[in-house]
């Protein structure tokens, strides 16, 4: 039998380039790990990747900034709508001044007995941070965050549902899943081991019309999941696609992983990842990770071509 042992990595269309980075380093302090293209289509649009001080797995945040473009998503239900962080518990009230100095709106609320901080991306993409004890996982002190604050990795992500019965059905019977606790409007499961990031919360919304699915600027494009070997990934696929969920896409080298993506019965696209031998160093020492500008060899003999029409960053 298959085994998931976590999350891989979140992966979010946001707006502009130097917005995002700003976001994601200067606000959160995360790791900038790697600068690459959209392996898909022939469309220049950025690829940026952040992390934790380690580049764990269950840490990375993926965006294409799609604004260039002048695609814009629409968030609704049927999708994923929010990307969970994992912070020290201790550490709220750090990040609730942080964020509230920075000019950031922020409700500091409480959901399933555990306290978080809600806020969005400048895009409009809704984030959570969630204090969390006993991570294991190192965050990075990125920008005048004390290391005692840092961002662990990812906790989750919240998905926004019309009916919750079928995705559950899923996690828990097909997706080696487990229901967790059910509050109102919200059901949470649990994908993996711990301090590994694989929290699935549901949210009943039955008000919005159904979110868009393609990439465009303001929407969570898809949620990846470790599977950590071919061999697993391949019995995991089999196993999904046994019971009837053969929405599933053959394999995609991505060079840092290679993947398979699966269409849930809630709408929003999970991803099955396994790392490759090098990781994020394929193609970049450890220590100068995210510090060139890295393209698909597909791509190469149109490197300058690219550059010329991505928008300069600075991070």
């Amino acid at each position: 039998m298959g085994h998931i042992d976590g999350s891989h990595h979140a992966t979010l269309c946001v707006g502009a380039a130097q917005e995002d980075v700003d976001f994601h380093t200067g606000l959160l302090g995360l790791r900038f790990i790697k600068k690459t293209v959209l392996y898909d289509g022939s469309l220049p649009i950025y690829h940026l990747y952040y992390s934790n001080a380690d580049g764990d797995a269950s840490s990375v945040v993926t965006t294409f900034p799609f604004l260039q473009a002048g695609v814009i998503g629409r968030r609704g239900t049927n999708q994923a709508r929010e990307l969970q962080l994992a912070v020290p518990s201790g550490s709220l009230d750090f990040w609730s001044g942080r964020l509230a100095g920075r000019s950031i709106d922020v409700d500091d609320v409480e959901v399933l007995g555990r306290r978080r901080l809600l806020f969005r991306h400048p895009c409009g993409i809704e984030y959570a941070l969630v204090g969390v004890d006993g991570d294991t996982r190192t965050g990075f002190a990125g920008d005048d965050v004390p290391p005692e604050h840092a961002v662990h990795g990812i906790h989750g992500v919240g998905v926004h549902v019309a009916n919750p019965e079928n995705m559950v059905e899923f996690v828990d019977r097909s997706f080696y899943g487990k229901l967790v606790a059910e509050e109102g409007d919200r059901v949470t499961l649990s994908v993996g081991g711990p301090s590994r990031g694989g929290s699935i919360e549901l949210v009943v919304n039955r008000r919005d019309d159904p979110g868009t699915w393609r990439f465009g600027a303001g929407t969570v494009h898809h949620f990846a999941w470790d599977v950590a070997s071919y061999d697993n990934q391949d019995e995991v696929k089999f196993e999904i696609e046994g019971v009837g969920y053969t929405d599933i896409s053959e394999l995609k080298d991505r060079t840092y992983f290679k993947s398979v993506y699966v269409r849930t019965p809630a709408g929003a696209l999970f991803e099955l990842a396994v790392t490759t031998p090098d990781g994020w160093a394929t193609d970049e020492s450890p220590n100068e990770l995210g510090s060139a500008f890295k393209v698909p060899p597909q791509f190469e003999s149109q490197r300058e071509e690219i550059m010329a029409q991505l928008e300069p960053i600075e991070v």
